[in-house]
């Protein structure tokens, strides 16, 4: 769920899963250029190191000292 600002594609946030704090980049489904507050939508997120993660594990993203968004993970995709 997005909260306090919009979310654009080009956007990348800390991400923070228990108590790591890793730099992703959001993708965003090829239909939508902006999620705005209170919008719930499926999206991919790549990690820019390894975190050791599992399904069902909440987080948050932060930019900029402001969180803007919280998740679940539903699925884990390998490269």
């Amino acid at each position: 769920m997005v909260e306090k600002s919009h979310l654009l594609q080009i956007l990348s946030p800390n991400f923070f899963f228990r108590t790591a704090n890793v730099t992703g980049t959001i993708i965003l489904p090829d239909d939508i250029a902006l999620v705005m507050p209170g919008d719930s939508l499926d999206l991919i997120v790549e990690l820019i190191e390894y975190c050791p993660l599992n399904l069902g594990l909440r987080f948050i993203f932060r930019e900029s000292h402001c969180t803007i968004g919280a998740g679940v993970i539903i699925e884990l995709i390998d490269d």
